[in-house]
């Protein structure tokens, strides 16, 4: 026969919870700032096509 689980106490769910969001909100800051350097043409650890080569390859 199925047992119920124990009950998660509130800290620690809301422990679980800060931490996830605090993680969601780190990859928010580091895709903004990403989007900046490459805007700003100061990206160097992030390779992408641009519209230039594009057009040479066809």
């Amino acid at each position: 026969m199925a047992v119920p689980k124990k009950k998660t106490s509130k800290s620690k769910r809301d422990s679980r919870k800060a931490t996830w969001k605090r993680k969601a909100a780190l990859q928010a800051q580091r895709a903004l700032s990403l989007g900046k350097s490459i805007l700003t043409g100061r990206a160097r650890g992030f390779v992408y096509p641009t519209k230039d080569e594009d057009t040479d390859e066809e």
